[in-house]
């Protein structure tokens, strides 16, 4: 008779799992074979269809800003991913409180409860120096992260595109209701937009690799495109011949900071300053090649994008 234990399944934690990538990051999990837990306040939102064979993930009620809560959440986990982001700062919900100080208390929880992998999501342009708050933030909050969980691994992509994105959606329907298209400035900042499913396989193997500690990955899609040229192959699939207006920047931060009066606003302030820097993954760091993922080109995930759409 074998008397030897079961072995356990290991538990990983996701904050921010009910979001457009954590849900992606929840079902990659299961997939690996982790337990995992979705830290999120609000719990109660439909994890389907992002959950995978009988095993459903665990909802955990859990603030970011809350050390208590933090600590319940990660107690016991194998790993832990920082999937939580902000767009629109809104009363104490700042970039600083949420990329830097809950950043830092996830980061530092985790390390105190011996939690063995930490994977904080962050994006490519990520720079403590840049003068735009969102941007520095997001640099401010890797060197926190790094600072508290010395093997922390980070992981930077580029602009993420999915089913139920805010991007490609959101100028796919822009497209079919306006013939005038304006563009952010000329249209010639350079971007690698990333299938959110390959980032979220990334972070997966990210978490299952003892070499990717303690180290910065930048994903992006298989070919960069000029904003215009991205535009025009969005409008190709769509079956559309919208005309590209050039809009200067000065005018999109305007209408920014009208935008974000709403409750779902168009446009953000930090997306304007975005799309003022190339958002390209470095050659000279860590990416999908390392992890042995070939990402999906945008045109073969467009096609399903507007079938959905």
């Amino acid at each position: 008779m074998n008397n030897e234990p079961a072995p356990t399944v290991r538990a990983v934690t996701v904050f921010g799992g009910t979001g457009f990538l954590g849900r992606r990051v929840v079902r990659q999990l299961r997939r690996h074979g982790y337990a995992v837990r979705v830290a999120s306040r609000h719990p109660d939102r439909p994890l389907w269809p992002f959950s995978v064979g009988d095993q459903q993930p665990v909802p955990v009620v859990a603030d970011i800003r809350d050390e208590q809560s933090v600590a319940e959440a990660v107690f016991g986990a194998y790993g832990v991913v920082n999937a939580v982001s902000l767009y629109v700062e809104r009363g104490s919900a700042t970039f600083h409180s949420v990329h830097v100080a809950a950043a830092q208390r996830v980061a530092a929880q985790a390390q105190r409860a011996g939690v063995k992998r930490l994977v904080h999501v962050s994006g490519i342009g990520a720079d403590a120096a840049s003068s735009s708050r969102y941007i520095r933030k997001r640099g401010e909050g890797e060197a926190a992260v790094r600072r508290a969980f010395a093997g922390a691994t980070v992981i930077r992509p580029a602009v993420m595109f999915g089913a139920d994105d805010a991007f490609l959606t959101t100028i796919i329907g822009l497209m079919h209701r306006f013939p005038v298209f304006p563009m952010f400035g000329r249209g010639q900042t350079r971007l690698q937009p990333v299938h959110v499913e390959d980032v979220a396989g990334a972070i997966a193997r990210l978490i299952d690799r003892d070499q990717t500690q303690g180290r910065i990955f930048e994903c992006g899609g298989p070919e960069v495109y000029s904003y215009e040229a991205l535009l025009r192959v969005v409008a190709r699939e769509a079956g559309l011949k919208p005309r590209l207006v050039p809009v200067p920047f000065a005018a999109w931060h305007v209408l920014a900071w009208m935008a974000e009066m709403l409750p779902s606003p168009p446009v953000t302030g930090n997306q304007v300053e975005l799309m003022q820097h190339d958002t390209v993954p470095s050659p000279n760091m860590p990416g999908f090649a390392e992890l042995e993922i070939s990402p999906h080109a945008v045109d073969d995930i467009l096609r399903e994008i507007m079938w959905e759409h």
